[in-house]
């Protein structure tokens, strides 16, 4: 981790961002899409793409707003990040990615072909750092930012209720 970094995080975002399973990341400004993060020396990291969590623009972003919470479970801290894709082949690449896939819920088959899988289809590998100016305690705002549900194509049909009998009417 850069010296940079280091003075950039504060020590609210640092233990939020050891304890996060999961991140809210907003991208110039659009609409905040809950990803699931491994925190690796002080950053977060995400993966994106084919086959994984869809998280529009991050990969190409040189900058995003990341938003935490707390074991409560109520929002504790929002942050500039500093994006960075990790591109396979690389160092970085070659350090990081068997961790992420190890933490993988849900993975089909062994990481080292998850890992394979990524490079070969073109996901998105990104670390989140923290930059100057989170927002936490007071400065965050006090209402809800709850939002409409997003249009999507996948919908689960209404059906009727299920009765087990007929019900007498009066």
């Amino acid at each position: 981790m850069s010296d940079e970094v280091e003075r950039a995080a504060t020590p609210l975002v640092d233990e939020a961002v050891k304890k996060a399973a999961v991140c809210w990341v907003s991208v110039d400004g659009g609409p905040a899409y809950g990803l699931w993060c491994l925190p690796l020396d002080g950053a977060l990291l995400v993966v994106s793409g084919p086959g994984e969590q869809s998280a529009p623009g991050l990969a190409d972003a040189g900058a995003a707003e990341v938003t935490l919470r707390g074991d409560h479970g109520g929002r504790i801290v929002t942050w500039p990040a500093r994006v960075t894709r990790l591109r396979p082949g690389s160092e970085e690449w070659e350090t990081a990615a068997p961790l992420v896939a190890a933490k993988r819920l849900n993975a089909p088959g062994p990481s080292a072909d998850l890992v394979a899988r990524w490079a070969a289809e073109g996901c998105a590998l990104t670390r989140l750092s923290p930059a100057a100016g989170a927002v936490a305690g007071a400065d965050l705002p006090a209402g809800s930012l709850a939002e409409q549900p997003r249009e999507t194509p996948v919908v689960r049909a209404t059906r009727k209720p299920f009765r087990l009998h007929r019900v007498r009417r009066r």
